[in-house]
């Protein structure tokens, strides 16, 4: 620690400037890499920024402080901007945020680092839709052909809210749609963002937004961060519109499609630093929890695009962080 602890030592700009909106982009679009890096320009948000370094996005409800994903910045400058948040807000909650940050929490504060869930990445350089266990992909577009289904990328607003108000009614949770975790429809920064929609007989009757994800001004991936289906024809529409998204990705030369959050699926052995109550409760929730969100069904959907998974984790300071987290599921409408 005796490197970081010169180089925190020697940071003379703490985090009380504020970034104004294209200096915020700016950074998004150096350091963006995580999968919901563009969902920390989300309205609500608030900031944690270090001229030079990058910003921590968060939001405060009901007494907590909930961050949302790694920060953003260059990796190597983690220990610099995690140290002066955590010294700020000493008891402020991580969700999705990678292992890196999850060492430097817990070997600097002792925190926990439990698994949340996992996300999963596809190359697309090595995709196809061949191999036995993309077969359920195949029979998807088959049907979309049947029913004559097409897909076309369109910025303009094709009945979005109509299809969505009546996707949600088909919901689990109904009341609300899920925020946080997921950004709104709705974003005042939109720039890079990709819409496709479906059609049947000219109608539309699904959509994907897929938010870009950036490395040094580079779009390397893009995320499907919003997707809805007509409640009338549902059977094949989400991969539909991801195969043929994925197409054309593939061929403007993005290497990479990311699928996003899939909560509750959880590696069965605990690791150190994990906390085995909460994990516990969380292999509970994904067993007994779908009447409060789809986990068994969207592990299963993600799954058959046979991605790369890799663990996505939350970072809490007390064993049973409950208060938390059911400030979090308020925060992100599941209840």
């Amino acid at each position: 620690m005796s490197d970081q602890t010169l180089a925190l030592d020697g940071l003379q700009t703490l985090a009380n400037n504020t970034f104004t909106f294209a200096e915020r982009v700016s950074y998004l679009k150096k350091h963006g890499i995580h999968s919901q890096s563009f969902s920390t320009l989300q309205p609500g948000m608030k900031y944690f920024d270090m001229p030079g370094i990058g910003y921590i996005a968060y939001m405060r409800k009901w007494g907590g402080t909930f961050v949302l994903s790694d920060p953003v910045c260059a990796p190597e400058q983690f220990a610099v901007i995690l140290e002066h948040f955590h010294n700020r807000f000493p008891n402020a909650n991580y969700i999705q945020v990678s292992k890196a940050v999850v060492d430097f929490l817990h070997l600097r504060f002792g925190l926990y680092g439990t698994q949340f869930g996992c996300e999963s990445r596809i190359d697309l350089r090595k995709w196809s839709m061949s191999g036995k266990k993309k077969q359920i992909l195949r029979t998807a577009l088959n049907q979309a052909e049947k029913h004559n289904i097409s897909v076309k990328e369109r910025f303009s607003d094709d009945h979005t809210r109509e299809i969505s108000e009546a996707w949600i009614r088909t919901r689990k949770c109904k009341s609300n749609e899920i925020r946080f975790l997921i950004r709104p429809m709705e974003m005042n920064y939109r720039e890079n963002e990709r819409h496709f929609y479906a059609y049947q007989d000219g109608k539309a009757v699904g959509f994907i937004y897929f938010d870009p994800i950036y490395l040094n001004n580079e779009i390397i991936s893009y995320v499907p961060n919003i997707s809805r289906a007509n409640a009338d024809f549902k059977q094949g529409i989400f991969y539909t519109l991801m195969i043929r998204a994925m197409e054309v990705f593939k061929a403007e030369g993005v290497p990479f499609v990311d699928l996003g959050l899939i909560p509750m699926s959880l590696d069965p052995t605990t690791e150190h630093q994990e906390s085995r109550i909460l994990k516990k409760l969380e292999h509970l929730v994904y067993e007994k929890g779908n009447f409060l969100y789809n986990f068994k069904g969207l592990e299963f959907t993600k799954s058959r695009f046979r991605g790369e998974q890799f663990k996505t984790y939350c970072c809490h300071k007390r064993a049973l962080p409950a208060l938390e987290f059911l400030a979090m599921f308020r925060l992100t409408r599941l209840i």
